[in-house]
């Protein structure tokens, strides 16, 4: 106990001692910290960072960064499609919770930047924060275990509710494993740390995390790792081998495998909608059909790859029917028009008990830009994830650029950006990573 209390003790010191040098750190790092806790300490956060940045405007000089700025264009292209929107009640309910977009960038252009030294201790804390969390829904799903015996909470939503959502969460923690993995020294607590993280992000069972991660994992180890270097190319064909053993074989193929596999209930717990499994004659399609199906009805299920699939075929007849390739139909008012695709071709629209495919949106960042904002909005998400990805590469910082490519990554599985954990987890990400002057590898030097 008394450990405990000289730790957090001299965490308490550190942090006053940063926030006494940059009056935002601990307002930036609460609010980065709090991001899965619910939306109104968020919304309060987000405005302790944004009056801590004004409380010193007068002793800083605005630094305007043009890539910083693509957040706040897309934040006005998005009030803008008001003008046009097809469903201006839709769009003006949403531009809110999209504010982030436009606070967290202005801050980094008027507040003075974070040294490198604090860089690197945002990273850290946030990391054990991410751990906090870790532990918190590990423990409350061994305490429903034991009340009810079911094993399900364990995995997926389950384990961190739809709300917060397990492929976001997937991406939070990714961040914070790579940052113990990536330390060249490493304690037992931070080696213990790492396999708490693994194991967790796996419990998630988000597929498309899960591969870019392992990948990631594999780039870091063989190409930037010291240890990575003295392997031997022999060595790293027998483990390409052994992963690919792993991704082909058993469970992990037959998970795979059931994605494209039509009348069969395998896919039925990963459907995008809490469906019954009590429910009799459920027919769980295959992408094919989701692709080409003149009809369906009912009583069709979609596994979360193939309604992906389902709403691409939606964006796409769409665009072809219509001519709103510049400008799009608005800010989340793209549901009216899934929702005449819905009825058109007779999928589950809802009942009593739960809701209907037409209340989805794309399930697709790109693809939900180039719907509701048109081509400058689909081009100002590409513009952000190249030059994130470019400076990542180039200044050699793999946590960044874990972060570029499990976003490049996430975006064609999640529309993460029309929602406010996503917008402010993002927003928060890029611009502490691509601000002037913070553009140097955050890796903690032991």
């Amino acid at each position: 106990m008394e450990h405990t209390f000289n730790f957090l003790s001299n965490v308490w010191q550190d942090l006053k001692k940063e926030n006494k040098q940059h009056f935002s750190f601990i307002p930036f790092l609460l609010l980065l910290c709090t991001i899965p806790m619910p939306y109104g300490v968020n919304n309060v956060l987000l405005g302790v960072f944004f009056l801590s940045v004004l409380l010193k405007i007068k002793e800083v000089k605005f630094n305007f960064q043009y890539t910083l700025f693509l957040l706040i264009a897309l934040f006005l292209l998005m009030v803008v499609s008001y003008i046009w929107s097809i469903d201006t009640k839709a769009t003006l309910k949403a531009i809110p919770k999209e504010i982030g977009l436009v606070l967290i960038p202005l801050c980094f252009m008027i507040m003075k930047p974070f040294s490198k030294k604090q860089r690197q201790k945002i990273i850290k804390y946030y990391s054990y924060a991410m751990v906090v969390y870790v532990v918190f829904y590990s423990v409350k799903a061994v305490v429903r275990f034991l009340l009810n015996g079911d094993s399900n909470v364990f995995f997926y939503h389950e384990l961190v509710t739809k709300e917060v959502n397990a492929i976001h969460v997937s991406v939070y923690v990714s961040i914070a494993f790579f940052y113990f993995f990536t330390k060249e020294i490493k304690s037992k607590l931070e080696v213990g740390l790492i396999l708490l993280l693994f194991i967790f992000l796996f419990l998630l069972s988000s597929k498309n995390i899960i591969i870019v991660f392992i990948l990631l994992v594999l780039i870091e180890f063989f190409f930037y790792s010291k240890s990575g270097h003295k392997m031997r190319l022999r060595n790293l064909i027998v483990v390409g081998l052994v992963v690919c053993s792993f991704l082909f074989v058993g469970k992990i193929k037959d998970r795979f495998k059931a994605e494209f596999q039509s009348n069969t209930e395998k896919s039925i717990s990963h459907t995008v909608l809490d469906l019954d499994k009590s429910l009799e004659g459920v027919n769980v399609l295959s992408i094919k059909e989701a692709w080409t199906n003149e009809k369906f009805s009912p009583n069709d299920f979609l596994p979360g790859t193939a309604f992906r699939v389902y709403q691409a075929r939606m964006f796409f007849e769409l665009f072809q029917e219509e001519n709103v390739f510049l400008m799009g139909y608005g800010l989340n008012a793209s549901y009216k028009k899934l929702e005449e695709k819905a009825i058109k071709y007779d999928v589950f629209r809802g009942n009593e008990s739960q809701e209907g495919y037409q209340t989805k949106n794309f399930h697709n960042q790109y693809i939900q830009n180039f719907a509701e904002l048109g081509l400058f909005g689909f081009l100002i998400l590409i513009f952000m994830l190249i030059l994130n990805l470019n400076n990542a590469i180039k200044n050699k910082d793999f946590i960044q650029i874990a972060f570029a490519v499990l976003m490049i990554s996430l975006f064609l599985t999640e529309s993460f950006l029309w929602r406010q954990r996503g917008v402010v987890f993002f927003s928060l990400m890029y611009c502490l990573f691509n601000a002037k002057e913070s553009l140097a590898p955050i890796k903690e030097k032991i």
